[in-house]
């Protein structure tokens, strides 16, 4: 006999074929359903294993029966006769038999035994070989059991390795395997060191694992598992304290773009680990900004600006959903801190309306003559009218969807000056106001935008009659509006008003579509619904509303 490993007259050259192949392989209790196991003779179909031992040692379960889903991993020098399998068939020989294999049973009970049907094809076991400088060494390279069950299914796992391997590689099983030497006897050498690790969420990352300890190179192996397997690894590598491998797997790991599902496993394994700050200092750079919430609230407002002043109409048409997707309450892409406040998203739209203004001036010839020849000759005014349009829309809605649009409301309705120059524009040009009124009749028509009754009392009473001379042009010009759902949400908001402003409003709007028609919104259902609960009382107004 040599080292562990019994070996018969007549089977020896068996055996350095054997060894020469290094072949090894791993099963698990359950087997899998495949064509290898469809004749298994049912008189072995519970193979024979030995009981474990009072000597075992176990790994303490903090960092090895961890909750987190991964698995020790490693490769490893391993005997192919020495990989055990309880539950599956794991051929030991090219041409075993049953009466040879009972017998080897009988010969050494330390030996666990599986029994297989002899016209069973053999399945073919994964090939590793040993480094040569253990390999010459039989007799001292196997002197270590690592039995891994699975936590979920009963999955068993059986590997035999070298405790020097092990011990140099990792400080957890390095403590183990000597505590295995003091407590043993003085013939301990010839005895074989059991380590369990129990609940292993992952076995194959275990076993993984365990292989990187005799890889040569390291970063190579990663980059054929890939980075989402990795994070499994270095969970793994950083509960046994394997040093060598939580090094390579992050040095692999901050070299290598990530997808958003793994960047959170990342975050997830770093807030469960702490690591060495120089080691990990490149990943948590990209895994967490340094920034104060001003410097962030600060290019917030930046990026809002820019797009505000941009001059390339394909380019602000591409970057506005862009950022209005980053800024909105609803995106995917929120987070805890502060991104833009308040008074700059208003400061912002103060700029738009304050060139707006300067830009009627120059509509209506009310401009002097010094300050037009500093405004931008480059475009037509039509052009740079509904640029600015275009801002305040894209900024009323980023506000309507933080629900701050309250105090735009009476922003827009303080604009007496816009509302003068609106009269003596060109209806081409001074539509564009009115495009702002309808994105806030639509909001508060459909409840998006809640506020005071004087707010919307002081909208309506300023931009009312505005846009009843621009709703034509705004048919013919619609740029994305809804103009069915205009004309609905101007009537719902005219119904809010107290029943005095309605009279006067409505008898307006009666004026206009007597005398313009299609020219005109159609408020006629608004209009019903008004004389109904003006001139109509008691019971009989219910009944109407009812049907």
């Amino acid at each position: 006999m040599s080292g562990s490993t019994r070996r018969k007259p007549g089977s020896s050259s068996r055996r350095e074929s054997q060894a020469r192949r290094r072949s090894w392989c791993c099963s698990f209790t359950v087997p899998p359903s495949s064509p290898e196991n469809l004749s298994l003779s049912r008189s072995h179909s519970h193979p024979k294993t030995l009981s474990s031992k009072p000597t075992n040692s176990s790994i303490p379960n903090s960092p090895l029966s961890t909750k987190s889903g991964l698995s020790l991993v490693g490769r490893t020098r391993i005997d192919p006769r020495r990989i055990l399998s309880p539950g599956r068939v794991s051929p030991i020989d090219s041409d075993p038999t049953v009466h040879s294999i009972i017998q080897e049973e009988q010969e050494d009970p330390e030996e666990i035994i599986t029994a297989v049907d002899s016209s069973v094809p053999e399945p073919k076991p994964e090939s590793f070989r040993a480094p040569p400088e253990i390999s010459d060494k039989e007799d001292t390279v196997f002197d270590v059991r690592l039995n891994l069950r699975g936590k979920t299914g009963g999955g068993c796992l059986v590997l035999e390795l070298n405790s020097q391997v092990l011990s140099t590689s990792s400080e957890v099983f390095a403590g183990l395997i000597s505590e295995f030497k003091r407590n043993g006897s003085s013939s301990s050498s010839s005895k074989m060191c059991r380590i369990e690790v129990p609940e292993v969420e992952n076995l194959g990352v275990f076993r993984e694992t365990i292989e990187l300890m005799f890889e040569d190179d390291i970063p190579k192996r990663l980059s054929k598992i890939g980075v989402y397997r990795s994070i499994d690894i270095l969970e793994v590598s950083a509960g046994i304290m394997f040093t060598k491998g939580v090094l390579s797997c992050l040095k692999y790991l901050e070299a290598v773009p990530w997808t958003e599902e793994e960047e959170e496993k990342l975050r997830i394994l770093f807030s469960r680990f702490k690591f060495d700050d120089v080691t990990t200092r490149d990943i948590l750079a990209r895994l967490y900004s340094r920034n104060s919430v001003d410097s962030q609230q600060h290019l917030a407002r930046q990026i809002v600006w820019s797009i505000t002043s941009c001059t390339d109409a394909n380019a602000r048409n591409e970057l506005k959903p862009l950022v209005k997707g980053l800024l909105c309450r609803s995106s995917v892409y929120e987070k805890d801190h502060a991104d833009v406040n308040k008074e700059d998203l208003y400061s912002v739209c103060q700029s738009c309306l304050s060139s707006i203004v300067c830009l009627f001036e120059e509509a209506s010839d009310t401009i002097p003559s010094e300050k037009l020849a500093k405004k931008e000759k480059g475009r037509p005014l039509i052009e740079r009218i509904s640029r600015e349009v275009d801002n305040i829309n894209w900024l009323l809605e980023i506000l309507l969807d933080r629900q701050m649009a309250e105090e735009f409301v009476d922003m827009w309705a303080d604009q007496g000056e816009l509302i003068k120059m609106h009269e003596n524009v060109s209806p081409m040009v001074r539509y564009e106001l009115s495009r702002v009124s309808a994105l806030l009749f639509i909001a508060m028509g459909t409840r998006k935008l809640h506020c005071r009754s004087e707010s919307r009392s002081g909208l309506l009473l300023a931009w009312f009659g505005p846009m009843l001379l621009d709703f034509g042009w705004l048919q013919r010009c619609r740029k994305g509006l809804d103009m069915k759902a205009l004309e609905e949400a101007m009537g719902q908001t005219l119904l809010t008003l107290p029943l005095k402003q309605q009279y006067m409003l409505f008898m307006e709007w009666f004026r206009c579509f007597s005398k313009h028609g299609t020219e005109c919104p159609n408020l006629s259902k608004a209009f019903q619904i008004w004389w109904r609960r003006s001139f109509l009382r008691g019971s009989e107004t219910y009944a109407i509303e009812t049907r």
